[in-house]
């Protein structure tokens, strides 16, 4: 069957939940999200699936929630923010069948419009160690500033670092201690754009995929073995 496109009522869809972010309207609206949501984004994963299995890395592109489908609805046990569900849809494309676990690309439609990005968040320790070695050796810290250079020719940097300074014990230099002051490795748009016009046409899934390709370097520099 041939995509035609995201409905552009997916979009007008996140934006009346943006503004009525309660159970009521919500449950008075159950069609919209599950034919303009739910069915919307998962078309679309599929769309891409074939797209992406012919990536290298391959990518995982499978149309359920919880897997490249993010669900709507929020855990809001911890949070100070009750309203519970995320006004956007958000898309994962994973190297792994442990979505969310492992590095990937996420691409995010929210009412102010589309943002993407790929890498790894929250490393563990042992993770994290790995990393920092491999950044501290020329070669593998070359191949990794050249796989951040092709993420930013589609709008992808990386975020301000976490650390206020280098860990001890590493040998560095100033342009780019910066790498060393991470936990996590993500090259992802710091604002988004206005939803495109292709977005809600037949051309999206090729499009995405090749903002998906340009982030390729990156994630098979996070999955490289050690």
């Amino acid at each position: 069957m041939r995509y035609s496109g995201l409905p552009r009522e997916t979009l007008a869809f996140l934006c009346d939940l943006r503004d009525n972010n309660d159970r009521t309207w919500f449950e008075a609206h159950r069609r919209e999200y599950e034919q303009d949501w739910l069915a919307a984004g998962l078309d679309l994963i599929a769309a891409l699936a074939p797209l992406c299995e012919r990536m290298d890395p391959r990518l995982l592109a499978v149309p359920k929630l919880n897997q490249s489908l993010r669900r709507i609805h929020r855990d809001t046990r911890f949070s100070k923010d009750k309203s519970p569900y995320q006004p956007w849809l958000h898309l994962i494309l994973s190297t792994g069948p442990e979505f969310n676990k492992v590095p990937g690309m996420h691409i995010v439609l929210t009412p102010g419009g589309l943002g993407y990005g790929a890498g790894h968040y929250g490393l563990d320790p042992a993770a994290l160690e790995r990393m920092r070695a491999r950044i501290c050796d020329a070669k593998d810290r070359g191949a990794l500033l050249s796989a951040l250079d092709e993420a930013e020719k589609v709008g992808s940097t990386l975020d301000t670092p976490d650390l206020a300074r280098t860990p001890k014990g590493y040998q560095t230099a100033p342009d780019w201690d910066h790498l060393l002051r991470r936990k996590s490795l993500i090259a992802r748009t710091q604002a988004n754009s206005v939803p495109p016009d292709w977005l809600f046409t037949p051309d999206a899934p090729e499009r995405l995929a090749k903002i998906a390709r340009a982030h390729l370097p990156l994630l098979a520099w996070l999955t490289r073995p050690t």
